[in-house]
């Protein structure tokens, strides 16, 4: 009579462990770029619903036309904060990222968008590390 095999052996199950320490070891990684990029599209959401009511406000009054719009949104779960500055012919909306809750690759980091009321033109200067940073912001 023969006997039949229940259940899987040892090396069977050693070698499923290791696996899935091998793609476990892979993941983490991944998973966490993932979260800083995630984190860091925050800033950048804010900053371009702030686009146009500047540019608008600019066009009418340069001196008086650089200021974050009553009732806009200055801040978000990951940015602390959002502010203005004007230096003829330009405004400068500055975003500044949390110094906790955040990832490490995040932390206090700032996002600048300048417009130039000469050209009418946005430009992006960020202090993000390039694998998080948006290829649109270089």
């Amino acid at each position: 009579m023969k006997q039949l095999q229940k259940g899987f052996t040892l090396i069977e199950l050693m070698i499923v462990v290791a696996i899935i320490g091998i793609l476990a070891a892979v993941a983490i990684p991944a998973y966490q770029d993932y979260i800083a990029k995630a984190q860091a599209t925050e800033a950048f959401s804010l900053l371009d619903g702030l686009k146009t009511p500047v540019a608008e406000a600019m066009a009418q009054d340069p001196s008086a036309g650089c200021a974050i719009p009553i009732g806009a949104v200055s801040s978000g779960k990951y940015v602390a904060s959002i502010g203005a500055t004007f230096t003829t012919p330009s405004c400068a909306l500055l975003a500044t990222y949390a110094a906790s809750g955040v990832s490490t690759k995040v932390v206090s980091k700032t996002v600048t968008l300048t417009f130039d009321s000469t050209t009418g033109a946005w430009t992006c200067v960020s202090n993000l590390a390039t694998e998080i940073k948006p290829k649109a912001c270089s």
